[in-house]
């Protein structure tokens, strides 16, 4: 039986978004929403034309495969996520006495230990539990399933934040790779919300047998075979949305903003299309960050949000894929 098939998530008859939510257990759930979020780039900007300059590739080569035209690089994981953090609390009206838990998606750490976590957890003042949590480019969306999770156990308000300085992994020789990843952070703040809940459904899991298609060797830099990781991207993240809507007992069309990992936006068009929603009501950065790994889905969301894309009530459908390869889906109503 596949992880997808064993996962059975709060089982409820009632729609999606009511008041009360009754887990397999019979408890009343303590539900949460998100409350704020803020995203944080370097300021080096490394363009196509850049890349062109030492590189056996042109601009039409690069936009046409990948749909991105530039990419930031610098900074340190650590830096990045708590520039982000701060955005977002303050976004959120908290101190950093308001937060009870960092989690800190990312696969490219500070240092192999302590946890990038613990040392932006220290700068921004927050005395909380903290840590770090690797799932590629799924990493925002388990991060956020596992805030969720700890809310609905006591938590009441949490930082969720997706770092990354892939720059320092990259083989800046190597054209297959180097034109695809950047730099950033983005977080969210996730609160408690009682009697409601609008988490309304997640999809996670992983295909360990896929691991040598995308991956790091410690001390090395990132592998990968792109045919591979584009075929498995799209059947693995059109599953996952599928069950998660099929969870929320929602339809495409009741998505008022799909945010997707932003990899390759050919993958994101042959997503699109296969679910019917269309380009106009999906949060894409890519095309000005290149894929930032776990920091690409918040930073599209906060980019959103701060737009004024999303009202209050609007179905969002966040849902990443990475190395792994891991998968993970969630379906958030915006607002309080």
């Amino acid at each position: 039986m596949s992880t997808r098939e064993r996962h059975d998530p709060l089982e409820q008859d009632d729609a999606p978004g009511d008041a009360l939510t009754v887990n397999r257990g019979g408890f009343l759930s303590r539900g949460a929403a998100v409350t704020g979020w803020g995203y944080a780039l370097p300021p080096n900007v490394v363009t196509n034309a850049d890349l062109v300059a030492r590189l056996d590739t042109s601009d039409e080569w690069i936009v046409e495969r990948t749909g991105i035209r530039e990419r930031r690089v610098g900074g340190t994981t650590g830096e990045l996520a708590e520039a982000a953090a701060r955005r977002a609390m303050a976004q959120a009206g908290l101190e950093a006495s308001d937060i009870d838990l960092l989690i800190l998606a990312t696969t490219t750490p500070d240092q192999a230990m302590p946890a990038t976590a613990v040392g932006v957890a220290h700068r921004l003042g927050v005395q909380a539990a903290a840590f770090d949590l690797n799932a590629a480019c799924s990493g925002f969306a388990y991060a956020m399933v596992t805030a969720h999770a700890m809310i609905a156990t006591g938590v009441e308000r949490a930082l969720v934040i997706g770092a990354e300085v892939l720059s320092r992994i990259t083989d800046q020789d190597d054209r297959s790779t180097v034109i695809l990843f950047g730099d950033g952070a983005g977080a969210v703040v996730l609160e408690v919300l009682p009697g409601d809940d609008r988490v309304l459904a997640w999809d996670q899991g992983c295909d360990g047998s896929a691991g040598h298609i995308l991956f790091c060797e410690h001390g090395s830099t990132v592998e990968m075979q792109g045919r591979e990781v584009y075929r498995r991207a799209v059947r693995t993240t059109l599953e996952s949305i599928q069950a998660v809507l099929e969870r929320a007992k929602l339809s495409p069309d009741d998505i008022a903003l799909f945010v997707p990992h932003g990899a390759n936006l050919r993958i994101i068009e042959g997503i699109n299309q296969r679910l019917g929603i269309p380009m106009d009501r999906t949060a894409v950065l890519l095309d000005k960050t290149g894929n930032t790994s776990a920091a690409s889905i918040p930073m599209a969301l906060a980019k959103a949000a701060e737009d004024g894309r999303l009202a209050e009530g609007d179905n969002v459908l966040l849902s990443g894929f990475g190395a792994g390869m891991t998968w993970s889906s969630v379906i958030l109503r915006w607002g309080r």
